[in-house]
């Protein structure tokens, strides 16, 4: 079993939970949690299970002197002196905040510490991640002359279970010149940035040397319920942000999320047009391909606020990399150096073989790669 510490316990870290204690081949060794009243609550009553004898902490030297494989790093904003210190404690991380496809500088300073180490780096989730990285490039395969990729995000934010994040962080609620000011296009440029550019990359499209971004927003008409308060007319209830690779100026490859407070009451009257909520990859080629994502967003706000199927899919896709990680060599791994990476069926399905270790010389690993285990 590979052994794995759940780092931080927000809407990702309980779905990674989850998902750790229903995953055949995983085994969950520990969680760190920020909040001391968290702490020593055991991890299954924690996500509304029995117990399993498994306590959070607050703790971080305790988790990283503990014998474990692998770290799902996941808190709200990733602090890099605890991951370089989770990698030199000789623990593979995957996370959802970065590392999607450094660039070539920051790269190589993982790179060294990783093998130094004798870990593996993996940055994965879903937007950024999987629907603005990997889909894309799977969807390309069917083109030829490729001359724009587009990877969007349509969502109601009232479904995202963080208040503090939307209100302080988002600046929903404030004025559009407040908003201007937000932090959140740049926070996310690490991740929507390294999108872009991983896809040019594999594509083989030599973009400008600066990516274009973009941030708008729609006020409020008339006050709209939110799960922050009432948004007041004249207040944001809408943002756009757009993350473009450019040829001679001309977009080519965009990354980008519509977050609106329910689509009605805005000006600009923007709405999710009728295909509702959902993620969308484009690819205009010879021939081209738009490929809809949905059932990856909430019934309703209230739905989205007990468990938003984003934020678990978002959780599944690192969860599901881990054992993919933990087989590959050492050093920063993207999509462009993993094989295929797979969910698992239910209890109820499985049979005894199967699993990247098993099928680890059918899907492009060294099998006894796939056994090492990482230096302690």
């Amino acid at each position: 079993m590979i052994r794995v510490i759940q780092w931080a316990t927000g809407g990702v870290g309980r779905a990674a939970i989850e998902g750790i204690l229903d995953h055949p081949e995983l085994e969950l060794a520990g969680a760190w949690v920020h909040s001391a009243d968290k702490d020593g609550r055991d991890l299954g009553e924690l996500v509304g299970r029995p117990p399993i004898g498994v306590r959070a902490t607050t703790d971080a030297d305790r988790l990283l002197a503990m014998q474990a494989d692998c770290v799902l790093y996941s808190p709200f904003m990733a602090d890099t002196e605890t991951v370089r210190a989770i990698l030199r404690s000789g623990k593979n991380i995957v996370t959802p905040l970065g590392w999607f496809h450094p660039r070539r500088a920051e790269r190589q300073r993982y790179d060294e510490l990783c093998r130094a180490a004798g870990v593996t780096l993996h940055g994965t989730g879903i937007h950024p991640g999987g629907i603005t990285e990997k889909i894309p490039l799977v969807v390309s395969a069917l083109s030829g002359a490729i001359t724009e990729v587009r990877a969007e995000e349509f969502s109601d934010i009232r479904t995202y279970g963080a208040p503090e994040v939307v209100r302080d962080w988002m600046l929903f609620g404030a004025t559009p010149e407040q908003a201007a000011t937000s932090v959140m296009a740049n926070v996310l440029a690490g991740g929507y940035g390294q999108s872009v550019w991983m896809i040019a990359d594999a594509l083989g499209i030599a973009l400008d040397d600066q990516l274009r971004v973009t941030h708008e927003v729609a006020v409020a008409t008339a006050p709209i319920d939110s799960p922050i308060g009432p948004i007041a007319p004249g207040r944001v209830a809408a943002q756009r942000f757009r993350w473009q690779g450019t040829v001679r100026g001309t977009p080519v490859i965009t990354a980008a999320v519509n977050w609106f407070m329910g689509a009605e009451n805005l000006d600009p009257p923007w709405t999710f047009g009728p295909a509702g909520e959902r993620y969308e990859v484009e690819i205009v080629g010879d021939p081209g391909a738009r490929v809809t994502f949905t059932g990856m967003h909430a019934h309703s706000a209230a739905a989205g606020l007990v468990r938003n199927p984003g934020i678990v899919a978002t959780a599944m896709h690192c969860v599901n990399s881990i054992p993919y990680v933990v087989a590959a060599e050492p050093g920063v791994r993207t999509y462009l150096d993993l094989p295929l990476v797979a969910g698992r069926a239910a209890a109820s399905l499985r049979g005894t073989g199967g699993g990247p270790v098993a099928d680890a010389s059918l899907a492009g690993v060294d099998p006894d790669a796939a056994r090492r285990t990482p230096p302690r």
